[in-house]
């Protein structure tokens, strides 16, 4: 099921492939198989590559509980500074994946990288912990803040259950990945509308509070410095806190095989969406504090409630629904995203062969989007969520500090690489700086989680020798292995792409 990288343990002769009606020839037919194109489109035009980005970069917390920064800062003014200065470098960050995108044109985002500038292993490593912990568990937190918001407005008066809460994540997690594993088109332009519904909710929030400035609501401003209780160890832990409500901005490059005209969109689509999303971050705060103090923002379990009720009263009802709707749009953009580096990990003999197959009518990757099911669902009813997120946050802002390097690496190494984007040098080294600053702050701050999550990390060293590089496993197991393959093809309907029917 696992294969070498470069060298098939399992040979492609004995897979099904596609006829030209767009149907799999029976494995009793003796039918010889026909070629088809069956192929992921080009589908994600300028408009759709800049939904993905802000749709699953504004989550819930802006609206809930954008009180990290502040808790950390100890002062309005200087939390609005994080605010900026973190949007600022994340879209430094945003800016070395737009000249990687453009350089290396295949998706997978993260993993692509490492494996084009550092080789297999840490490339195997990064995808390994992204399939079995960090998706699933993210997947469900983001989910479960859908099943509670989208409940809120039946709830009004008394807890919601938690057993509800984790059915209607869990129609609301098969929902995405059967809209993801249906159609692109159809993902992409539900995307769309989320990402409107999205920027709408931040404009309810931004302009009664821009017309509460004109009105001279200005009091929480004054001293804006002042009273910051928070000692200098703080002001990491805000720029953490900052870095991750801005994280999501490197979603497009995993899916760069699918974008039209690449060198052109990829970068116009980050640069449009970040400058977007720290605006409205940073508006959206100021607006907080036209309305509510430093202290009963600290104090509120949701922000954009208590603004809202201050200010347009019973409307206040649907700022639940706005944070359902912002939740699932994050959740539609990192299935649809994320999906695609299980599909190229899968193309390079990182992961199960079937997982690199695409539906022959829907020309989606349907395996490598219905894997992430059945771990989010078991991480939904049984794993301890927040720890295993707590235990692995470093490892994204190392790897993302790994593929920035990388950047800087490559430019030495393969100096006559076509570069139709290229960002000044200082940016990558800054931004590779930050966030290996960010990991030695966690492990200053939280050794103990962050050693539990180096130790689940190191685990993808010995499942690398064991899966990829040990190619003498027994004839029977690759027998068994080739045939559940064959099984899942009938059964889902998938068939390699053209490309690899090629050899």
């Amino acid at each position: 099921m696992f294969r070498k990288a470069a060298v098939t343990t399992v040979s492609n002769g004995n897979y099904l492939q596609g006829q030209a009606n767009g149907r799999l020839p029976s494995m009793d037919s003796g039918q010889p198989a026909q070629k088809e194109k069956v192929v992921l489109k080009k589908k994600v035009t300028l408009l759709r590559g800049i939904s993905i980005i802000i749709g699953t970069i504004i989550g819930a917390g802006i609206f809930i509980s954008p009180k990290g920064i502040l808790k950390n800062t100890g002062s309005v003014g200087m939390s609005l500074i994080v605010w900026t200065v973190c949007g600022i470098l994340s879209l430094f960050g945003a800016l070395c994946y737009a000249e990687l995108g453009t350089c290396i044109k295949k998706s997978g985002g993260h993993y692509t990288y490492i494996l084009e500038a550092f080789g297999p292993l840490p490339a195997f490593v990064r995808v390994w912990v992204e399939l079995l912990v960090i998706r699933p568990a993210a997947t469900a937190v983001i989910s479960l803040a859908f099943g509670r918001y989208i409940l809120e407005p039946f709830f009004m008066q008394c807890e919601i259950p938690e057993l509800a809460i984790k059915l209607i994540t869990a129609v609301g997690i098969t929902l995405v990945m059967v809209l993801n594993s249906t159609s692109v088109s159809w993902s992409a332009r539900i995307q769309i509308f989320l990402t409107f519904c999205k920027l709408v909710a931040i404009l309810i929030i931004i302009v009664p509070g821009v017309i509460q400035l004109i009105k001279g609501e200005t009091q929480h401003f004054k001293n804006a410095f002042a009273g910051n209780d928070a000692s200098v160890l703080g002001l990491p832990l805000a720029f953490y806190s900052g870095m991750y409500a801005y994280s999501g901005w490197f979603y497009l490059n995993f899916v760069t095989e699918e974008v039209e005209n690449p060198e052109k969109n990829i970068p116009l689509a980050i640069c449009i969406s970040m400058i977007i999303v720290t605006v409205g971050y940073v508006l959206t705060n100021v607006a907080y504090f036209t309305t509510i103090s430093a202290g009963e923002l600290l104090l509120s379990k949701a922000v954009a409630v208590t603004f809202a009720e201050r200010l347009m009263g019973n409307f206040s009802l649907a700022v639940p629904v706005f944070v359902a709707l912002s939740c699932f749009g994050s959740m539609n953009g990192g299935i649809f995203a994320v999906s695609r580096m299980f599909f190229v990990a899968s193309r390079e003999g990182h992961l199960p062969e079937i997982l690199s197959m695409i539906h022959v009518r829907k020309h989606t990757p349907l395996p490598a989007v219905i894997v992430l099911h059945p771990l989010t669902m078991i991480m939904l009813f049984n794993g301890d969520l927040y720890s295993l997120l707590n235990f692995l946050s470093f490892a994204r802002w190392l790897f993302i500090g790994l593929v920035v390097a990388g950047l800087i690496y490559l430019r030495y190494k393969r100096p006559d690489m076509p570069r139709p984007f290229k960002v000044p040098l200082f940016i990558p080294a800054l931004f590779s700086f930050t966030c290996l600053f960010m990991v030695a702050l966690s492990l200053y701050s939280d050794p103990v989680n962050t050693g539990i999550g180096f130790a689940i990390t190191l685990t993808g060293v010995p499942a690398y020798y064991l899966f990829i590089v040990w190619d003498k496993k027994p004839k029977w197991f690759r027998k068994i292995l080739d045939r559940v393959t064959l099984t899942l093809q009938i059964l889902l309907e998938v068939v390699p792409p053209e490309e690899d029917q090629k050899s």
